[in-house]
């Protein structure tokens, strides 16, 4: 999950805790306390702008300043949290709440917030249930979508350099729609059409409200309101058609309309959804191939996994459960790539870590992308090492942090599952190679992205 201003701004609206921050015991930096004295309206936001990201930001604060920073965020003091450690001690009673959906529902103009812990829970499970259904009931449609997929891959010649960018997003839409919004999106003009749409949404969420650009330019602002108007209209056309019925096909937001929630809770959930597991899905296959590429011993040894447990046989929902190398494959792609570097949740009480006290209503960041690189967690962090899950421990920290076990997020479970099926469709009959020479930068915004196409090329197995 990652952070932008509106967010914060949302959540700390007509609240200022400059002078009262002195009454706590607190980390805090002169150089950058002179700065929020002299522009408090701005804080720290140039150096966020200037930094790159926030990801790039909270990387050399943490590196100046060790695990615990905080810093000013407009007119709020934020805490950022760095290590494996200090996350384990931050007291937040509330885990049953998504930081992801509530960090999304304030980008859009949600109501976020103000659900009780029972209600939290409740609709946790019915995110739990509609991710489950609608994966074991459209399991053969994602697997004619990789095949298709493979297909088009096998028919070019082996010099041709593929785009993968581009396929994965392609991939992603067609197959994420049809699984969360039903037969509707079988036609390719309604998946082009969403996907632009959802282009213009996602593009202003992760850059747009962050470097208060969107607010400044009046044609950027309407493009966004009208492409967001758009998708919900799409979203209550198919809400009343799935309501009250019952179709051969179960869709995600089958299990919201089935759940207790009003048609507002259906519509904002369903956005949420549907918004972030399509680019989630994109770039987890993207990054997964791409590290698989420069990996041939990966790459063999999950060929090899995937010949075991399948053979000639067809790929079967219970067979994929047994692809414990393929799952380690992905865990390790999320941690290389840092694939959600921000997550973010509201101090529900006051706490303390060490000997720093942070009271209530404190945005706390968890720099996770941070975490994610800290060598005294992770030997050799920077090599793609999926071998290294097979210690029970670092899965148990990869849990912690939300990537896996009971705080995954729903979003990412489902990922992981049309990353499964397309990744053993794909290396069972092809060889993934790299493009030599290519140099790949790294784009960090609500989720980690290269900043420009990334190309390989694939040779058959057999």
């Amino acid at each position: 999950m990652h952070l932008c201003s509106h967010l914060l701004t949302q959540l700390i609206q007509n609240q200022l805790l400059f002078f009262s921050f002195f009454q706590v015991k607190f980390l805090i930096f002169p150089s950058y306390l002179v700065k929020c004295c002299s522009l408090l309206r701005d804080g720290n936001l140039p150096d966020i702008v200037n930094s790159g990201s926030l990801h790039e930001f909270l990387v050399n604060l943490h590196e100046r300043y060790g695990p615990v920073v905080s810093f000013w965020f407009g007119r709020r003091l934020v805490v950022s949290l760095g290590t494996v450690e200090v996350l384990k001690q931050h007291i937040n009673p509330n885990k049953t709440s998504d930081p992801f959906e509530t960090m999304l529902k304030s980008l859009l103009r949600y109501q976020s917030g103000g659900a009780n812990v029972s209600e939290n829970h409740m609709r946790k499970k019915l995110y739990e249930s509609g991710v489950t259904h609608s994966l074991q009931s459209n399991f053969a449609l994602l697997l004619k979508l990789s095949e298709e997929l493979l297909d088009k891959w096998l028919s070019y010649p082996e010099s041709q350099h593929v785009p993968l960018c581009q396929h994965m997003l392609g991939f992603a839409m067609k197959s994420v729609t049809q699984m969360v919004m039903g037969s509707t999106f079988e036609d390719d003009q309604e998946v082009i059409h969403f996907q632009k749409n959802h282009g213009t949404v996602w593009s202003e969420i992760g850059k747009g409200f962050l470097d208060g650009s969107l607010d400044k330019s009046t044609t950027r602002k309407k493009q966004y309101e009208d492409a967001l108007m758009q998708l919900e209209s799409i979203l209550k056309k198919i809400i009343k058609e799935r309501k009250g019925k019952n179709f051969s096909q179960h869709i995600f937001i089958d299990s919201l309309v089935q759940g207790n929630l009003n048609d507002q809770q259906i519509l904002e959930d369903s956005m949420i959804f549907s918004l972030a597991s399509c680019i989630i899905t994109a770039k987890l296959c993207t990054w997964a191939i791409c590290f698989l590429t420069t990996s041939e011993e990966v790459q063999k040894k999950l060929y090899e996994e995937i010949d075991h447990v399948f053979g000639k046989d067809p790929i079967t929902p219970e067979k994929i459960e047994q692809l414990r190398y393929c799952r380690h494959v992905l865990c390790e792609t999320v941690r290389t790539a840092k694939l959600t570097p921000v997550s973010a949740r509201l101090q529900d009480i006051e706490g303390k870590i060490d000997k720093f006290i942070i009271p209530r209503e404190t945005l706390v960041l968890y720099a996770l992308g941070v975490i994610l690189q800290d060598p005294r967690t992770w030997p050799s962090p920077h090599k793609f090492d999926p071998d290294r899950f097979d210690d029970e421990s670092m899965m148990k920290t990869f849990s912690l942090l939300g990537f896996s076990g009971m705080q995954e997020c729903p979003e990412l479970r489902f990922a992981y599952m049309v990353a499964t099926v397309l990744l053993s469709v794909l290396v069972r009959r092809l060889h993934l190679l790299s493009v030599e020479g290519q140099l790949i930068e790294t784009k960090y915004e609500l989720v980690t992205s290269s900043k420009e196409e990334t190309w390989i090329t694939v040779s058959k197995r057999y």
